[in-house]
């Protein structure tokens, strides 16, 4: 990722700052891997499609929702287990898994071996942004004796990005109540820690 900060505009070459395709994007936690094939930049906002590669047992982490986003599913290799709602979905290599907007839903490896999907979020929004920050939260502190983040991050990073990822079953006001304290005293810390390194 450095590399493609580092990157200078030429004249007469798409704008630098879109993701290019074939970017990966990492998250410790789950263990996923997504490659970018076609970012919301390079489409107009309309589409989001990427790679998913999950190492056996792999998942994401909680059951979550996509407010106004469509997710599809297609198995290339290995099998999924989805959660819709209250639906279990066993998914094998060619086969496709719709995830309407608003569905509260999981997903994991399903088999012995590393399971690959074409992933398409519809629209965009800032999705890719989203997955950037979860792996920067997964690679930064973690609560003591777990693998999971700090509290205080995953409040921030959950008010960042309403309109992409929420808390299923639970009223947005309510959410936003739980977790304005915890993402204060989340970027306090930061401040804290910068103005104790640049003494």
């Amino acid at each position: 990722m450095s590399g493609a900060a580092s990157r200078t505009a030429v004249p007469g070459v798409a704008d630098e700052r879109a993701p290019a395709e074939g970017r990966v994007i990492e998250n410790p936690i789950s263990g996923e891997r997504i490659v970018i094939r076609e970012s919301g930049a390079m489409t107009g906002g309309r589409l989001l499609s990427f790679d998913l590669f999950l190492p056996p047992g792999g998942h994401v982490p909680a059951r979550h929702v996509h407010p106004l986003q469509e997710e599809r599913f297609t198995v290339v290799a290995g099998r999924m287990r989805f959660r819709l709602g209250r639906h279990a979905v066993l998914a094998d290599h060619g086969e496709t898994v719709l995830v309407p907007a608003g569905t509260a839903h999981w997903f994991g490896n399903a088999g012995p071996d590393v399971a690959h999907a074409r992933v398409e979020v519809r629209p965009a929004l800032r999705t890719e942004e989203l997955f950037e920050r979860t792996e920067a939260v997964g690679r930064s502190g973690r609560l003591p004796g777990t693998r999971l983040p700090r509290l205080s991050d995953l409040a921030d990073m959950l008010l960042e990005f309403q309109r992409e990822l929420a808390v299923p079953s639970v009223p947005a006001f309510v959410v936003r109540a739980a977790l304005a304290p915890l993402a204060w005293l989340g970027r306090r810390r930061v401040r804290h820690a910068g103005r104790g390194s640049a003494a």
